[in-house]
This record gives structure tokens, sequence and C-alpha cells, in this order.
């Protein structure tokens, strides 16, 4: 049942089930994807350019719902909206949101940027998803959080979180 699962929904800390996990042979599959994808930035932006979008994403991850943060996520947007880390950067601040603001950019993630890969192999679009299903469930939406949490199950099956551990596996029967 969906009632007890998200628990964690309301706050930016690690979700139930983030302990080290034991290698996990998809993650390898998960890593060549996340290649690929790091590889079409490598063709779209030169250096000079990749390294600004770096140097803009780690604002961010250094003071999330900050001026800062939210400035540089501006400026990857208008600046960037192809690029791989904008779409990192939409959803670790959804993730780090609440209220309408977190249903927001998890959206926006899921919508524009679900080919995005963190560079440990955690897919934006499933990982956005996952995090949208856990504010729906603890707003007590259950519907909208089934058809998340469905998806997840059909679209992306090996699909990690930052531990190498599988969503699905992580999600309710």
């Amino acid at each position: 049942m969906l009632s007890g699962f998200f628990v964690f929904a309301g706050s930016p800390a690690p979700v139930p089930g983030t302990e080290k996990a034991q290698a996990n042979p998809q993650v390898s599959d998960l890593k060549e994807r996340m290649n690929a994808r790091f590889a079409r930035d490598r063709e779209t932006y030169k250096p000079d350019k990749l390294k600004e979008i770096e140097r803009l994403y780690q604002v961010i991850g250094k003071g999330l719902n900050t001026p800062e943060a939210e400035k540089s996520l501006k400026e990857l947007l208008e600046k960037y909206p192809k690029a791989n880390r904008t779409g990192c950067a939409v959803q670790y601040l959804g993730q780090a949101s609440t209220g309408e603001k977190r249903e927001a950019y998890l959206k926006r993630a899921i919508e524009e940027f679900g080919d995005c890969y963190y560079g440990d192999g955690v897919q934006v679009g499933a990982y956005a998803r996952f995090y949208l299903a856990a504010h729906y469930a603890k707003a007590r939406k259950w519907d909208e959080a089934s058809v998340l949490l469905d998806q997840i199950r059909k679209n992306y099956p090996d699909a990690v979180n930052h531990n190498g551990k599988r969503l699905v596996d992580l999600m309710p029967k």
C-alpha cells in the first residue's frame, strides 16, 4: 500500500533503501547509456561551455533552495536548455524543494530532461518520477502516485538510485 511507503517525501534526505547496494549488473548498462548522453553534450558544446555548465551545476549542489541556486538554474535553462547537467539540476532542485515548487521542478525534469543521467547512472526521468510519486503519496493523491510507479515498472525497470539500488525494489508491490 502506498500510504505507508513514501515517508521520505517531505525531505531531501536519502530515500529508504539508499544504503550501499551490492554490485548491480544493470548499473554497467546504465553507465553505457549515461556515457552516450554525455557524448551528445560533448558534440553539442565546446569545452569552455561544458566547463561553464559544470560550474553552474556545482553552484546548485552547494546550496539548494538559495538565491544562488535559483540564479544558476535560470542561467542553465536560458543558455543550455538541452544540457545533461541542466536536467540533473532541475531534478535535484525538485528533490530538495517542497510543495508546488517540488511538483513543478519534478514535472519539468520528467517532461524535458528524462534522458539525462547523473554520473553514477541515475536517470533523471525515472528518478524524478520516483520523487514525484512520493510527493503525490504524501499529498494522498494515490492515483497520480500509482501512475508514476507503474511508469517506472514498465519503462525504467533497471533504473537505480544514487547507491545502485533499483527503484522498483524500493517501491511498494
